[in-house]
């Protein structure tokens, strides 16, 4: 059961054109994720202590398609493990992966909106991983209700990292009737992250009142060599760092550092082993242990440059 319909990734890189038409018309630019000023003071060391609050989608979960080999168990949410069970390990933390596999930033919010197939998908709730499967932790509401839960009731929470978004350009593929394709579409798309992100923000850092540790991972390029691949990346990573530098968030660089990563592999991260080998030689679009473990790096290099 394939609950994040991996297929509509082959169907945007074969529609991307459309994609890279749009971008072309509107014009993108690239956010750094260095541009923020202050932020609030990292202190990781707890004593063994602090916890760690992972949040986002099928990355963050460690999702592995039932394509794969040998076949996921679904029933135990244990035999999936993602850059969050690397980041925990290095820093000495206890961590809480609150994720959901199919999760958008709207979803995140709201558990009635539109999902990939975390609470339901594209509004039916038969398909939801949640309905069917059982997460790393158990709530009842939304995802960001259980973050400021968690956050109010575990004050030594020392790091909060979230990756989401992805999930909201495949719904929208999938609800329009041209797949998402006009300029209209797609930045109305990325408008809706920025301000749902802002939402999450707000509650992660207002209502929870948690003033530490909040980083970001920007999303992986499927191919640094496809100019397709990397227009859109880039917008999604664009509409992502935007709030998250307004909420006094760090920035970590996914994109860069699966492309540093896949540069002997003639920019092709399938082939450098960071996605999930499929039996017919192919590429899933989640990531392999060893995708996972540049991740966790890039969250741990953005954290030692913010001081922590």
């Amino acid at each position: 059961m394939n609950l994040l319909r991996d297929s509509q990734a082959l169907r945007l890189r074969r529609r991307g054109a459309a994609f890279f038409t749009a971008c072309a018309l509107v014009g993108v630019t690239v956010l750094s994720s260095g541009t923020a000023s202050a932020h609030p003071a990292i202190h990781l060391g707890e004593g063994g202590n602090g916890t760690y609050l992972a949040l986002g989608d099928s990355v963050a979960f460690g999702y592995v398609p039932s394509a794969a080999l040998p076949p996921p168990d679904y029933s135990n949410a244990s035999n999936f493990t993602s850059y969050a069970n690397d980041v925990a390990q290095s820093l000495g933390l206890n961590l809480s992966n609150a994720s959901c596999p199919g999760e958008t930033t709207g979803s995140m919010i709201d558990v009635s909106a539109h999902s990939n197939g975390c609470e339901n998908y594209l509004g039916n709730v038969a398909y939801g991983y949640r309905t069917n499967y059982p997460l790393h932790v158990t709530y009842s509401g939304s995802q960001l209700a259980y973050a400021v839960a968690y956050l109010r009731s575990h004050p030594h929470t020392r790091l909060v990292t979230i990756d989401i978004g992805a999930n909201d350009a495949f719904v929208c593929q999938t609800v329009t009737t041209d797949n998402c394709a006009s300029p209209t579409e797609f930045y109305g798309v990325l408008g809706a992250i920025e301000a749902n992100l802002t939402t999450i923000y707000h509650a992660i850092r207002v209502e929870a009142h948690y003033t530490h540790a909040l980083v970001a991972l920007d999303y992986y390029s499927l191919s640094y060599t496809d100019p397709v691949q990397l227009v859109l990346s880039e917008a999604l990573n664009q509409a992502i760092a935007a709030p998250t530098l307004a909420a006094h968030g760090i920035v970590a660089d996914g994109f860069g550092a699966f492309q540093a990563a896949s540069a002997s592999s003639g920019g092709d991260p399938c082939v450098a082993g960071l996605l999930i080998k499929l039996p017919d030689g192919t590429c899933n679009i989640h990531p392999s242990p060893l995708g996972h473990e540049v991740l966790a790096q890039a969250i741990l290099q953005a954290l030692a440059a913010k001081g922590s």
